[in-house]
């Protein structure tokens, strides 16, 4: 922060590079390996995840990895719990296409013709599409629909009126736009046309024919459920159990799976399981790529499988802030892979590297840009923390030093102070995109360590200035009554014997 004119004592500074040091040191990266198991081991030392379900599909044959414990301290096992994220999104529209394929629905529908209720202070939106909320191009954005409020909404019908006063950003069907809230209108249509719960839908039209028994869905991302354990925050290797932060899921992030009822899924959607539930039709279009919408489909997306290679395999990942998972397969060979994890991370990458050593492709080394933020954050927190309570402690020598100081100045010297403040004010509001003090509660569970840097900024910071205001009025209250007794330093260092914190006698000796 090189625009305030802060003095760091030379320990701060050693502190400060010490943690970047420190960074370096930790932000190691893992080498690719050659069988599935190691591939699995690396990813948790990489990003110290505590529980990970991994399972490699390739043709009739399934190799599943199972590693560390769940929120509950229990090992992990391929019946295991864990909340998918927006891998949720691919079965979200798989029931779509079961109303495709019954001629309840069409794709290109507009969704005020099946939603009657949907409206936006934008008349655009009569332009939207089930092919467009499903492919994200819309035109909602999270600039103009903030989905990071709290209370989040309870429902995906309270989800579609509270879009009643928002805006496009884009005209629909124009440009692409990843935004949660498509599929919560997804969700809304699922419920409006077959007349069951969404969850109820998916239970009875998906997951029990496809024999997904230890599968189901919430509402709300934070909602407990029968059998699931809590997942986990990690910061620099150290895993602590949390709660899963507040939002609404329903449609684009609420279902809870297991192991082997993924493998189920994926399965079905390679077209070897439930083959006469959705028509071949309807599944190719689920995994082909949308007008206007990059690399997007229905629910899934086309990804390379090694870097710099083009889309060759189809893929989604979900990620909540203590859950993370990803999966991909290859339309071509029919190999597939799947990772759970009860933590924050990027399990894209393991799941593309047992992806690619089983067919025989590169593997990608395996890196956590996080232990690095997380380590100079730590750094300058630390920093942060040794200057401003040096600035308290110090606050009543700086104000006897400018006792006589004419306010412009004083001021000015008062500056660094306040931006510090107000930075550790506003920051977790600025960094995700749009002005929100909400975004304290995401930066909380997302980037803790930032939150913590910008809580001792906030708090800190208006301690130290408030100090040294009070100080520096106590001691020109008193300006007139010491000059009285004369020049001498002996004179004025001995007004009262009793000299209160911020009064000369202390402040002088200093």
């Amino acid at each position: 922060m090189h625009f305030l004119r802060l003095r760091f004592p030379r320990v701060t500074s050693l502190l400060v590079l010490g943690g970047v040091l420190v960074a370096v040191l930790l932000g190691w990266t893992a080498p690719a390996h050659a069988t599935g198991e190691r591939l699995v081991d690396d990813y948790r030392s990489v990003y110290g995840t505590p529980g990970v379900a991994a399972a490699v599909i390739d043709g009739s044959s399934v190799e599943t990895i199972v590693r560390g414990r769940d929120g509950d301290g229990n090992a992990v096992t391929a019946r295991t719990r864990f909340r998918i994220a927006s891998m949720s999104k691919s079965m979200t529209a798989a029931a779509i296409m079961l109303l495709v394929d019954r001629d309840r629905v069409s794709l290109d529908d507009p969704v005020v013709k099946i939603l009657p209720d949907f409206r936006m202070a934008d008349p655009r939106f009569t332009g939207i599409t089930v092919r467009q909320i499903l492919s994200h191009t819309s035109g909602l954005s999270n600039s103009t629909n903030n989905e990071y409020v709290f209370p989040p909404s309870r429902s995906a019908q309270e989800i579609v009126a509270g879009l009643a006063d928002k805006t496009l950003a884009a005209d629909p069907g124009t440009r692409s736009e990843y935004h949660n809230t498509n599929y919560s209108i997804a969700a809304r249509i699922v419920e409006v046309v077959s007349g069951k719960s969404f969850d109820a839908f998916l239970h009875t039209e998906l997951f029990t024919p496809l024999g997904m028994t230890g599968t189901g869905s919430t509402l709300g991302c934070s909602d407990r459920a029968e059998g699931l354990p809590s997942g986990y925050e990690v910061v620099l290797g150290v895993a602590v159990a949390a709660p899963e932060m507040p939002g609404f899921c329903v449609g684009n992030g609420g279902v809870i799976s297991t192991l082997d009822d993924m493998v189920r899924w994926l399965r079905f959607n390679q077209g070897s399981l439930g083959a006469d539930l959705l028509s071949a039709g309807s599944l190719a279009e689920s995994h082909t790529v949308q007008p206007k919408a990059g690399d997007y489909a229905l629910g899934w997306q086309s990804r390379p499988v090694a870097a710099d290679a083009p889309p060759s395999v189809i893929g989604h990942g979900g990620t909540l802030a203590t859950w993370t998972g990803d999966m991909v397969f290859s339309p071509k060979t029919g190999v597939a892979a799947l990772v759970l994890t009860n933590s924050g991370g990027d399990p894209s990458l393991l799941s593309t590297n047992l992806l690619a050593e089983r067919i025989g492709a590169p593997a990608t080394p395996m890196s956590n840009p996080l232990t690095v933020v997380n380590a100079v954050l730590l750094g300058l927190t630390v920093g942060m923390v040794a200057l401003l309570v040096t600035a308290v402690v110090r606050a009543r020598r700086w104000a006897s030093r400018r006792r006589a100081a004419r306010r412009p100045r004083l001021v000015l010297r008062l500056v660094p102070l306040a931006l510090v403040t107000v930075l550790g004010a506003v920051l977790p509001t600025l960094i995700w995109g749009a002005f929100s003090f909400q975004y304290w509660i995401v930066t909380a569970w997302l980037l803790p360590l930032l939150a913590l840097f910008c809580l001792s900024c906030c708090v800190l910071g208006a301690v130290a200035l408030g100090r040294r205001l009070w100080c520096f009025r106590r001691f020109v209250g008193q300006g007139e009554d010491v000059g009285q007794l004369g020049d001498k330093p002996g004179q004025i260092a001995g007004v009262e014997a009793g000299a209160g914190p911020c009064q000369a006698r202390g402040d002088l000796r200093g």
